[in-house]
């Protein structure tokens, strides 16, 4: 498997997919970070605001996020539908900067999502528990279907990580949705009121969810391949 030619062909390209995204969403993040947003308003401020002033279903904002708070890392930001709760990396929670605003409307646009009862969110949500330890077990499933030239091995480990390729496929529609969702509430809200903010958010929610087209693209190539290996194990 790991001396196949067609495999090094899938890591590479793999590679090349995610390391682009990467690079790119960096590189936007880089730019926006340093233009002020004409709010003024930090990450955590902008996450408070639209909680306070947005709608989310029949929730009332500090029922749809119960805690907003600082996480540790770079780009690290998240919502957790389990609590409700809203992390922001330590950069976004305290600049005021177009960068800040849009990834704190982006994760605010999760907490809508969530309280709005988006099909899409509850059908990842049940993934999750697969997903967890689905990856390192199929693999070994897989691996070992080959040493052992077992096809049965073999394809239970292509299922598992197919639940993961699945999970990665729905995260792209997801992540898509919240980000059309945070700009409506930008602009309802009235964060957003320059086209210079309106192009920097929107190049800022581009860039993310290339990030998880590379995902996805990266993880339907590897399913692929391990299907290709079924059919020579027949």
């Amino acid at each position: 498997m790991f001396f196949d030619p067609l495999y090094i062909l899938v890591i590479i390209a793999t590679l090349v997919v995610s390391g682009g995204a990467q690079l790119y969403i960096r590189s936007t993040y880089g730019r926006w970070s340093r233009i002020a947003n004409a709010a003024g308003l930090t990450g955590s401020q902008v996450a408070e605001f639209l909680r306070d002033n947005a709608r989310f279903g029949n929730r009332p904002g500090r029922d749809a996020i119960t805690a907003i708070t600082v996480s540790p890392g770079v780009l690290s930001d998240h919502f957790d539908p389990r609590d409700r709760s809203l992390a922001l990396s330590e950069a976004v929670a305290t600049q005021p900067s177009v960068a800040a605003m849009a990834i704190a409307a982006h994760e605010v646009g999760h907490a809508q999502q969530v309280a709005e009862g988006s099909a899409l969110m509850q059908l990842r949500g049940t993934l999750v528990p697969a997903v967890s330890f689905g990856p390192s077990l199929a693999y070994l499933f897989i691996i070992g279907g080959i040493i052992l030239n077992m096809t049965g091995l073999l394809t239970i480990g292509i299922l598992l990580f197919g639940l993961a390729v699945l999970f990665s496929v729905l995260t792209l529609p997801v992540e898509i949705q919240a980000s059309q969702k945070a700009l409506a509430m930008l602009e309802s809200t009235g964060v957003v009121t320059t086209q210079q903010d309106r192009d920097g958010a929107n190049a800022m929610l581009r860039a993310a969810a290339l990030t998880y087209l590379a995902g996805a693209i990266a993880a339907v190539l590897t399913l692929l391949y391990f299907l290709t290996l079924a059919r020579r194990s027949n």
